[in-house]
């Protein structure tokens, strides 16, 4: 059998028995759930000293109010102003788990309580739950301890919040008491609950002096203490809204395991879904404005390409939930995704080969426990229109099998003339829970998008250079109203997790991507020496990339000694196809690009050329994440690589392949003088095998080299009183191996080129008070060749400024009449540019202002965004002697969303 045949084989099979074996695993656990006694809701006796102990009467209503028959009135709150609970936290415990509700200090909630079969119910009808920025949200937590299935808090109406605890199989076990921070619910584990029942009591010092002394505890029965926090794994939580607001605290994309990023020697930023939602993003480029060291390269086509620190992100840097996702190009539709994470430098110990600059990866929604509708309705100026629908709950009454469904629609048309463009996406997710250990997560993602007259890019002269005749207008299309581009993504896929015990867990993850991509378009070439009579060519362009990708990884915690690891071990499994079925290219009309005439036909096809290439990789790879005391953390990892790739030029009929591998280390330290601060160093690598492209150009009796990538980076990072984070990062990056033109033997490549980037970063991103958030950042970027054959040795990097910057900001009113109505505004600057490799024209900076107005009540929103509000004419990237792209000017789009 051929390898790459043997691969894919290998891949699906190895799928279909982890899908299989999945349920068994599952039943074994389930057996070993045992039942639990009945119990009731107890009140504590009393209060730790370390607990701030404020009026009873709050917590007192949980236990003395009786049970109401109908649902809460607001008129019960007597005119109390309603608090607002600004967050919910839950801590593990010794007994079980905490659950808190908080509070501006000072203010109370006035509860009561009933039970339903299993289900403990608190009613608070003089609250919301609703973010400092006045976003309501919804939290949950699911199975959180043995013997509870779920922990939800919500609105159900303009004032009243429910708490609601669910047992497995008994009533749970709940504790009220106020501390400084809010309202605490202390909920014991069921196996620490089995206990006769207690009458509730009031807390001991707040017992009237009237009242017997409270009974003796019996020597047999567990006597119950007060919920402490203990160091252990945190709970996971799921939470509907916007719960990260600006500042996100964790992320598994720089260790593929939950770790704060307090606590990775490697920077990496986060965009969350308030940012994605306030600046109403639909792209990807729009989304990465808002991360340092990021910038646009150039693409010919629809979407935007990337560059991080100076180098591209291609395929094998983009990832889909911690996976490479290869194949989908820069086809991605932000309908489904939750956040985007960006990773900044090599990670080849954890995601296989790829380019140094850094890895994006691209987070999706998650189906809800709870019902959840949301459409969108967007509108804007060059015809735009979209629409949007998430829709998430149970299909069953246990919530065991939860879905979700995202689809979007959208129709534009441009700046540029001629354009017009359309693109739909519908992406289900089925999460299932097999047993208490097992979580099956099943995916998958359609998208088909048409582009017609799209050749949006102008000649340099007329546009960053003089031309005698004038500048070319920004709206000029250089092609022909008849150029289309059509494709499509298909992706598949699944998520499984299940956890042996509390401290070893195993993930295995399938993805298969198919992407069928046509183009046929006119290009630019030349200028005749009239500088306006432009030469050009047309091309007819088919491309499909298929993909399988099948990881699985073993993460266990234990101890030796005092020293605490967190070790992870994985395998991954990487097929990848590119094929060109096929290329052919005539001459097209010359066009005057001052006074075009568009519909002329093009001459005679070329030959037609077809070529394919094959590449196939397994990973092994072991990290290690050391705890050597509380604020000292060692992170230690390798990689081993082996990879096989054949290329075929079926018009020429010639083949060429190579095999190779490559060792990925790692290693990085975080020191922690104080909490908040973070000190880290790090040195990481990577490799990219050379693409099939370039095989033909070299030698077969000396094959190609992977490109190498060595990272030396050191920071700071700095979590300020929970509501702001902060990196700072200073790194050294080279990327040698590179290909270059053989100065001996034209037409061949060798690879003595070297590249180097290096650079400070900063961003900032947070809550600065209630209702004022902001994320922000600042590059210095020197990117430039040091070695090379052909090209300037001190060349710039293309597309990459020495100095950017970002900042957006935004601020809701939080309390009165104009509660719920907020603004943004954000600034955007991009330094001088290389427009290309040789360095032969550059790129001015440019300083670009967005804006917002929106209003939010309940689940209502409605808001306007502006894009280059002062209309500021300005370039985003540029490739070749032919080839630059103008930014887009004044745009407007208004939304509105209803959640239902």
């Amino acid at each position: 059998m051929k390898l790459d045949r043997f691969f894919q084989s290998l891949l699906l099979t190895s799928a279909v028995v982890v899908c299989v074996s999945a349920p068994a695993q599952g039943g074994e656990v389930t057996e070993d759930v045992q039942s639990e006694s009945s119990t009731q809701t107890i009140r504590k006796s009393t209060l730790d000293e370390k607990v701030a102990v404020t009026d009873p009467t709050s917590a007192q209503m949980l236990v003395q109010s009786p049970t109401p028959t109908n649902p809460p009135n607001p008129e019960q709150t007597n005119g109390d102003q309603i608090v607002p609970i600004t967050g919910v936290k839950a801590n593990p415990t010794q007994t079980g788990v905490e659950v808190i509700l908080e509070t501006p200090v000072g203010e109370q909630l006035q509860v009561t309580n009933r039970s339903t079969d299993n289900n403990f119910i608190a009613d608070i009808p003089n609250a919301q739950l609703r973010l400092s920025n006045g976003d309501a949200f919804t939290f949950r937590s699911e199975k959180p301890i043995t013997g509870i299935i779920e922990i939800t808090a919500t609105n159900i109406d303009a004032n009243t919040v429910r708490v609601t605890v669910v047992g497995e199989n008994a009533l749970p076990t709940v504790e009220l008491f106020d501390d400084s921070t809010g309202l605490v619910f202390g909920i014991t584990s069921a196996a620490t609950a089995a206990q006769p029942p207690q009458q509730p009591q009031t807390p001991q010092a707040q017992q009237p002096d009237n009242q017997p002394p409270q009974a003796q505890q019996p020597d047999n029965q567990t006597p119950q203490e007060q919920p402490t926090a203990q160091e252990d794994e945190p709970i996971e939580l799921v939470v509907t809204g916007e719960q990260d607001g600006y500042r996100v605290s964790d992320t598994a994309t720089g260790t593929r395991t939950d770790t704060p990023l307090r606590d990775i020697p490697q920077s990496i930023q986060v965009v969350p879904q308030q940012v994605l939602r306030d600046q109403q993003v639909t792209r990807l480029d729009d989304a990465l404005r808002n991360v340092a060291g990021v910038s646009q390269d150039f693409n010919s086509g629809p979407s935007a390409t990337y560059r991080i620190r100076g180098f591209e992100a291609l395929n094998n840097n983009l990832l889909r939930n911690g996976q490479v996702d290869p194949g989908a190009g820069e086809l991605v539709e932000l309908s489904n995704v939750e956040r985007v994470e960006v990773l900044k430098g090599p990670a080849s110990v954890l995601f296989g080969f790829g380019n140094p600059g850094g890895s994006i990866n691209i987070v999706t929604k998650r189906p809800l426990s709870d019902p959840f509708y949301a459409l969108d309705a967007s509108f804007g100026n060059n015809s735009f229109y979209r629409g949007a629908l998430d829709l998430s709950g149970p299909l069953n009454d246990s919530k065991t099998v939860l879905y979700r469904l995202n689809t979007a629609y959208r129709n534009s048309g441009s700046f540029i003339d001629l354009y017009n463009g359309e693109n739909f996406n519908i992406s289900p997710v089925i999460s299932v829970a097999i047993g208490e250990r097992t979580n099956l997560i099943l995916e998958g993602d359609y998208i088909e998008s048409t582009d017609r007259g799209f050749t949006p890019f102008v000649p340099p002269v007329g546009s960053v250079l003089p031309n005698p005749n004038g500048k070319i207008p920004r709206n000029r299309n250089v092609g022909e109203p008849s150029d289309i581009i059509e494709q499509t993504v298909t992706r598949l896929g699944y998520q499984l997790e299940h956890k042996f015990n509390d401290q070893w867990s195993l993930r295995n993850a399938f993805l298969f991507n198919f992407r069928d991509y046509s183009d046929k378009r006119t290009f630019p070439l030349s200028f005749e020496p009239d500088n306006q009579t432009l030469n050009r060519s047309y091309r007819q362009f088919e491309f499909q990339s298929t993909s399988y990708t099948l990881s699985t990884n073993v993460v266990g915690k234990f101890s030796t000694g005092s020293i605490e690891h967190q070790l992870l071990f994985g395998v991954d499994l990487n097929s990848f196809e590119n094929k060109v079925p096929r290329f052919v290219s005539a001459s097209a009309a010359q066009l005057n690009v001052f006074n075009p005439v568009y519909g002329r036909l093009p001459g005679a096809l070329s030959d037609e050329l077809s070529n394919t290439t094959i590449t196939n990789s397994l990973g092994i790879y072991l990290q290690d994440q050391i705890a050597l005391t509380d604020n000292l953390k060692v992170l230690l990892g390798a990689r081993f690589d082996i990879f096989d790739q054949k290329s075929e030029d079926f018009s020429a009929n010639t083949e060429s392949s190579q095999s190779d591998s490559a060792v990925s280390p790692r290693f990085g330290i975080v020191y922690q003088p104080i909490p908040p601060i973070s000190l880290y160093a790090s040195y990481v690598s990577s490799f990219t095998p050379a693409s099939g492209a370039f095989l033909f150009g070299a030698s077969l009796d000396n094959p190609l080299e992977p490109e190498r990538g060595r990272q030396y980076e050191v920071g700071v990072k700095a979590d300020l009183n929970d509501r702001l984070s902060a990196t700072l990062a200073f790194y050294d990056l080279t990327r040698s191996n590179v290909l270059t033109e053989d100065p001996n033997n034209p037409g061949f490549q060798i690879q003595t080129g070297e590249q180097n980037s290096q650079g400070i970063e900063l961003n900032v991103a947070g809550e600065i008070s209630p209702g004022w958030n902001f994320i922000a950042g600042y590059a210095y970027t020197d990117a430039r060749i040091t070695e090379d054959n052909t090209l300037g040795v001190g060349n710039k990097l293309p597309n990459t400024p020495a100095h950017s910057f970002n900042l957006w900001t935004t601020y809701q009113i939080q309390e009165g009449d104009l509660q719920g109505l907020g603004a943004g505004i954000g600034f955007f600057f991009v330094g001088d540019r290389a427009g290309d490799l040789g360095n032969t024209y550059e790129l001015p900076s440019y300083f670009r202002t967005d804006a917002a107005i929106f209003y939010n009540r309940d689940r209502f929103r409605v808001g306007l965004n502006f894009r280059n509000l002062f209309d500021i004419e300005y370039f985003e990237n540029g490739s070749s002697a032919t080839r630059v792209n103008y930014g887009q000017p004044f745009t407007v789009i208004g939304t509105i969303s209803w959640q239902f």
